[in-house]
């Protein structure tokens, strides 16, 4: 059991360190977009590649944030029960919830996406405007990026939530070392 915590652990330290580096890719895109504003309309000057670049980062910060997302327990869920109800019932809905729902989206999403990712490498795809951002194919590998990430983060909520439900860890330790019942 102790393994486990630690694997958990590990999982949430990686997700954490993902998570605040992807964060700083949100100013940056604001300051692009800034810039971009600023350049039109003051200047009268266009930037196809500063455009793109700001939906590459868009893409990046949810593609590349979901795990830490999932880790601080930040996705919408539709929680008209789950708020209320025991610590016992949010961990049976979570180990399941990551078991049966979770990891065979993220297991199909890679599955399904891996042709589309493949093909984009092949030719080295790039964007159709001349001076925009020659790496589309770099966009598209953030899909395989998000379910590994989204999948090894659902690994340590159904693992946490496995371990509470055993009694070896209390609920909401995912944000501590991990503690005994």
């Amino acid at each position: 059991m102790k393994f486990l915590a630690r694997l958990a652990d590990a999982i949430d330290r990686f997700s954490t360190v993902i998570g605040h580096a992807t964060a700083w890719v949100a100013l940056a895109m604001v300051l692009i977009q800034f810039l971009v504003v600023m350049m039109r309309y003051i200047f009268g000057v266009g930037s196809i590649m500063m455009q793109e670049s700001v939906t590459y980062m868009h893409a990046f910060l949810f593609m590349v944030g979901a795990g830490y997302t999932l880790f601080q327990d930040g996705h919408v869920r539709v929680d008209i029960f789950y708020r209320g109800a025991s610590d016992r019932f949010k961990d049976v809905v979570d180990f399941v919830g990551a078991v049966l729902l979770l990891s065979p989206a993220c297991l199909v999403i890679g599955i399904y996406s891996w042709p589309y990712v493949h093909n984009a490498w092949k030719v080295l795809e790039g964007s159709k405007e001349t001076s925009g951002i020659q790496g589309v194919y770099l966009l598209k590998s953030l899909i395989i990026v998000f379910a590994v990430l989204t999948t090894i983060q659902g690994i340590s909520l159904g693992l946490r939530s496995l371990l509470s439900l055993m009694g070896v860890a209390r609920r909401g330790a995912e944000h501590d070392d991990i503690s005994p019942a």
